[in-house]
């Protein structure tokens, strides 16, 4: 029987490595494979950086997994990466073109990103970003030939400001190292251009380099793979793409991109107020949710929205009102205004005729998710897709202290969406109308989307600060697919 033809050797010849004359064939599928010793093998589109010459010598240039052993042929196999290099010299000046030309023409047939945008957030999580882009992420960049434009953010909303008005068409893509924030910032900074339809279609990839980096755990999880630096900057210069969808946040004319998530209650009160702890680092979250399990709070309130098939147990009928209790930009002016429509070309959405629910609180945590991840330690929707138009909803009212802190530990695995005090669904389309404590209706809560505080109600952490929205009615639809993000896939 012959051989698929994408097994079929494209060069084939004897070589030297490492000082002994080895049999060295390039496969059509872009298997590079040899032996010395014990038969090794490289998968080109999968593992190989690039090309150089160096004299008479080829230097191949790889990322290969760390546990399977060095160039085996089950490399590649979710492991973490370390950098390897083949190094091998042809016995003939024309056998070296050759060999140049075949390995540079299938390299160039992947369609691999040549020219990047970087944003480094140097102020973020243990502000190493900085760093970790010169010691991991630009060698390797550099070792595939890829040209960078580096831009550090110096302030808030800056990513957003240079995308709004960036050359897009010099660069295939933007990249940054960072937590979830500046990924953010570039989603908004895209949909506020005039050519956002197209702009938006610029992919975008993420390196963890930040506190919270639940975009680049949930890529990189959903292939096996960990959440490390030259993973992540691999699965952007092998250029695969995947859609994203993104939810706007609307509140009268004001509205807000969001690709992550959405909290209020329980979560969002420990992931902004624990701020006050951030000298103690990563474990401020684990010491200041304890204090928050221990002193309690519900907050008055309630969620509409429209389930996804499958989900229309969950809460009451009810109806969508059209122009509620939203307000615009400026929270002290608390005057009603009439919902917009959706300022770019997403799906036609007709909010009226769709099956809305409802749910009353009082409730300890709303928690709406897009993706798997919240952070490298929190899978807080484990069943969420990256492209299937619905938001993963999770929500908690009534708990045991004792139960609640059981719960929180099971974040890691997802387990916790099992629990009887927890309801997790899906949702096409969100209404949250948001309360005052139960305990104390004097003092209000505090709205987070994707780490930026869109709300403070009155007596909250920093309520005496601005924010984007009033703490009031909030609506959110969501846009499948509007993004792109470079892929491990």
């Amino acid at each position: 029987m012959d051989r698929p033809d994408s097994s079929r050797p494209v060069l084939s010849d004897r070589v030297l490595i490492n000082g002994v004359v080895t049999p060295l064939t390039l496969f059509a599928d872009g298997v590079l494979r040899w032996t010395e010793k014990a038969h090794r093998s490289l998968i080109v589109e999968k593992e190989v950086l690039g090309v150089k010459l160096e004299g008479p010598k080829i230097r191949i240039g790889a990322l290969v997994d760390a546990g399977a052993g060095i160039f085996c042929v089950s490399s590649g196999g979710g492991g973490a990466l370390v950098r390897k290099d083949l190094v091998f010299e042809p016995l003939s000046h024309d056998s070296q073109k050759l060999w140049c030309q075949k390995l540079l023409e299938y390299i160039d047939s992947l369609g691999r990103p040549k020219r990047l945008f970087v944003f480094v957030n140097p102020f973020g999580g243990s502000k190493c970003a900085s760093k970790i882009f010169v010691d991991e992420v630009k060698p390797i960049f550099d070792d595939a030939g890829v040209v960078l434009t580096l831009q550090e953010t110096q302030y808030q909303l800056h990513a957003k400001e240079v995308v709004k008005t960036m050359d897009l068409s010099k660069y295939d893509g933007i990249v940054c190292v960072s937590g979830d924030g500046i990924l953010v910032e570039v989603v908004n900074g895209l949909l506020e251009r005039e050519d956002w339809d197209t702009a938006i279609k610029m992919p975008l990839g993420v390196v963890p380099a930040g506190t919270g980096n639940g975009m680049a755990k949930s890529l990189l999880d959903s292939v096996g793979e960990p959440c490390k630096v030259s993973n992540a900057v691999l699965s952007i210069i092998r250029g695969h793409k995947r859609s994203l969808d993104v939810s706007t946040i609307w509140q009268g004319k004001t509205k807000f991109f969001s690709v992550l998530m959405l909290a209020w209650g329980l979560v969002a009160d420990i992931d902004i107020e624990s701020e006050k702890y951030r000298w103690m680092g990563s474990a401020r979250l684990d010491f200041y949710a304890i204090q928050r399990i221990v002193h309690l709070r519900q907050y008055n309130g309630s969620i509409s929205f429209v389930p996804a098939p499958g989900f229309e147990g969950f809460g009451e009928p009810t109806s969508y009102k059209d122009g509620g209790e939203s307000t615009n930009s400026d929270p002290s002016q608390e005057k009603p205004v009439k919902v917009q429509k959706l300022v770019y070309e997403g799906p036609d959405i007709n909010l009226e005729n769709m099956n809305w629910r409802t749910i009353s609180g009082p409730f300890v945590s709303v928690w709406l998710h897009n993706v798997p991840w919240g952070g490298e330690d929190t899978k807080a929707a484990p069943d969420a897709k990256f492209s299937d138009g619905y938001l993963d909803v999770i929500i908690m009212k009534a708990c045991p202290k004792l139960s609640l802190l059981s719960l929180l530990t099971e974040l890691s695995t997802g387990g916790h969406v099992k629990s009887p005090y927890v309801q997790y669904f899906k949702a096409k389309a969100f209404v949250l109308e948001p309360g005052a404590r139960a305990e104390d209706p004097m003092k209000e809560g505090i709205v987070d989307s994707d780490g930026e505080v869109l709300a403070r109600g009155k007596g909250a952490y920093k309520c005496d600060q601005k924010t984007l929205m009033a703490y009031n009615k909030l609506q959110i639809t969501v846009d499948q697919g509007l993004a792109t993000l470079f892929s491990p896939e």
